[in-house]
């Protein structure tokens, strides 16, 4: 059963069950390196109730898929997770040096092409949604100019495709309106309720079922690094006061180092299994 605090915080996190896929994707996501044997991966599996053979079922259907790879009985990040996972470790990264350089002056991306797809448009949603640019209105995207232009070259791509570029461009944007087209305060809200649950996750549970006190924590994982992906990743100068972003991203760290060291001690009391994620 929730706690009421759980309860509280479902918005953010999700009330839907972990899917097998979820939880084997995650695990590779979390660990050190992005490859793990398949009796780490189905040991990972069985903390959460599935059973070896759906476990394997997964895994073999990821590898169809083209999201993992398969080599001599351990399974490596592919594709579009392996790209998730570049973007995990920048989003976790990222600290107020990175966010304080900026020049004032703003990326557009205007959709040129006369003829769209609907899944050319869904396409193109992803891609810009990825690259941290807001949509100021229909086929109109935009943010400031402080990142990498060469970051998330496939993303770029399809932007590049569908879209003509302007670049050093200058706006009279009121901070009212950076707050809107950015929803600031939707993020801030979040970030803010997933804070405080890291940090009531952090303190000693006793009593609390393992099962499901690990479920728990693994859905706040994935819904914090969901959220770290979201963070529009604006100029301090552009942000509102205060902004939870620092804070959200060192919350974590802590919390996802505890929660590997359980994972961990789960492993160590489950006899013939060993450790698939580190600590560290």
């Amino acid at each position: 059963m929730a706690t009421p605090f759980q309860s509280r915080v479902s918005d953010p996190i999700g009330n839907r069950a972990l899917s097998t896929r979820s939880v084997l994707a995650t695990a590779l996501l979390g660990a050190v390196q992005p490859r793990l044997a398949v009796a780490e991966l189905v040991a990972v599996a069985s903390l959460f109730g599935i059973s070896a053979g759906a476990a394997r079922t997964c895994l073999w259907r990821m590898v169809t898929d083209g999201e993992l790879s398969a080599d001599g009985g351990s399974y490596a990040l592919a594709g579009r997770l392996l790209e998730r996972r570049r973007r995990v470790d920048e989003a976790s990264r990222i600290d107020d040096t990175t966010l304080s350089g900026w020049d004032g002056t703003w990326e557009l991306a205007i959709v040129s092409l006369d003829r769209r797809s609907a899944a050319d448009r869904l396409e193109l949603r992803k891609a810009a949604t990825e690259l941290h640019l807001a949509e100021l209105r229909e086929g109109v995207w935009i943010r400031p100019e402080n990142l990498d232009p060469q970051r998330l070259p496939a993303s770029r791509a399809i932007l590049d495709q569908q879209c003509t570029h302007f670049h050093n461009a200058k706006t009279d944007f009121p901070p009212d309106k950076v707050r809107a087209v950015f929803a600031l305060d939707g993020w801030t809200d979040d970030a803010t309720v997933l804070i405080e649950a890291m940090d009531v996750a952090l303190k000693s549970r006793p009593g609390q079922d393992l099962t499901e006190s690990l479920t728990y924590d693994f859905a706040l994982s994935i819904a914090v690094v969901r959220h770290l992906q979201r963070d529009p990743l604006l100029p301090l100068a552009l942000l509102p006061k205060p902004w939870p972003g620092r804070a959200l991203r060192t919350t974590y760290r802590r919390f996802d180092h505890a929660f590997k060291r359980r994972m961990n001690a789960a492993f160590r009391r489950a006899p013939g299994r060993g450790p698939a994620m580190s600590g560290g």
